[in-house]
């Protein structure tokens, strides 16, 4: 595809999202969050959009639109519901896995069904005794002929109910020095000995399902296996970076969406007969927020189109992520304390913002973790 016709495609491609959001999932989105259900029929409508195989290759039956394509489309429906994200992020690193390291037989065997979300999935990477730390995971896997046998649970993990195939990291290898070398990937398939757990109940990102995934004695075929053993580490951490671009997409997208709710507020309530807006304290609050909101955009961006050219982002992508989603946490605040009363009800949209922005802090690696990582990448280029 060329660059003009990825811009076409584009430019359709988040019409036809931004017109789905405001029409479809607006209304729905307060009483999904309340309740926490699932949006099944939203989530199929996604699917019958495409957005499932979004960075899946056209010959694959993907939209095969490149990072940038999907990092706006996740700005656009954060807008709206930050939530409705969930089923399409974590399936997308999923598919990036196959595309980027799986055989041709995966490919064709797992890409078509994932693109078309008539298969869905996600990535089952996090622990109950380890997140951040990849390295300390539990969960193993045994070679028995040909096959191998998986024992282990995974935590916080999306569509981990309702969905079908996950890219799951599991240690065939526990005396491995460095112990990261001995973790392998998997496509794996939810059968006998593979079962969701129970649904954690959270504060924000309500609506998609975070489960626990449960391996008691779990066979899969060695056919299943990423690459080859030892290189799922690589693997998750690759695929990460287009993680952490997709939640400091979110973190914008949020961000602008509560910063749009705030300034067309400020300008409908008065208060001594005048619109708040006209206030300084006000003015000063919404040029703080959209100027947070566009250096944010311009790092996503930055990093989506250097992962486009095949360059390696963990620092750009760290960044971008870092710093969006504190600024996402200080936009949805500013927008709460413009709103006043009004926006601690739930009658109000921002109530719900303000409950979400927390999870960009914390998902896909800490901002404490992104910081660490971020100056050890610093240092190495600025070595002496």
């Amino acid at each position: 595809m060329t660059s003009e016709q990825m811009r076409e495609v584009r430019s359709q491609l988040l019409s036809a999202v931004r017109d789905f959001v405001r029409r479809e999932a607006a209304p729905q989105a307060a009483e999904h969050d309340e309740n926490d259900t699932y949006p099944t029929e939203l989530v199929d409508q996604m699917a019958e959009m495409g957005l499932f195989g979004m960075t899946v290759p056209e010959e694959y039956g993907g939209l095969g639109v490149d990072v940038l394509t999907f990092a706006m489309v996740f700005e656009e429906i954060s807008k709206v519901w930050m939530s409705l994200t969930g089923p399409i992020g974590s399936h997308s690193m999923l598919t990036f896995a196959i595309n980027k390291h799986g055989t041709e037989a995966q490919k064709q065997r797992w890409l078509p069904d994932l693109a078309t979300g008539k298969k869905r999935g996600g990535l089952a990477l996090t622990e109950p005794g380890g997140g951040t730390d990849v390295a300390a995971m539990q969960t193993y896997a045994v070679k028995d002929g040909e096959e191998y046998v998986i024992n282990g649970n995974k935590q916080f993990i999306t569509n981990g109910r309702n969905g079908d195939v996950f890219f799951l990291l599991a240690k065939t290898d526990m005396n491995t020095d460095p112990a990261y070398k001995g973790i392998t990937g998997f496509i794996a398939e939810k059968g006998p000995g593979f079962t969701s757990g129970k649904d954690l109940n959270k504060l924000g990102y309500r609506g998609v399902d975070t489960s626990e995934l449960v391996f008691q004695d779990y066979r899969i075929s060695a056919n299943e296996v990423i690459g080859e053993e030892g290189q799922g580490f690589y693997q998750a951490m690759d695929a990460l970076e287009t993680g952490r671009i997709n939640v400091a997409a979110r973190a914008v997208g949020l961000a602008e969406g509560a910063f749009e709710a705030a300034i067309k507020y400020s300008q409908q309530r008065e208060t001594f007969g005048r619109p708040i807006s006209s206030r300084q304290t006000i003015q000063n609050m919404l040029a703080d927020m959209a100027t947070k909101i566009h250096a944010a955009r311009l790092m996503t961006h930055d990093a989506a189109e250097k992962k486009n050219r095949g360059e390696r982002v963990d620092t750009e992508a760290g960044m971008a992520k870092l710093y969006a989603s504190e600024i996402c946490a200080q936009v949805t605040m500013d927008a709460m304390r413009i709103h006043g009363g009004i926006g601690y009800i739930k009658e109000s949209p921002i109530e719900r913002y303000y409950r979400d922005a927390p999870l960009m802090i914390i998902g896909e690696g800490t901002n404490e973790i992104q910081r660490i990582v971020i100056a050890k990448n610093l240092l190495k280029r600025y070595e002496i």
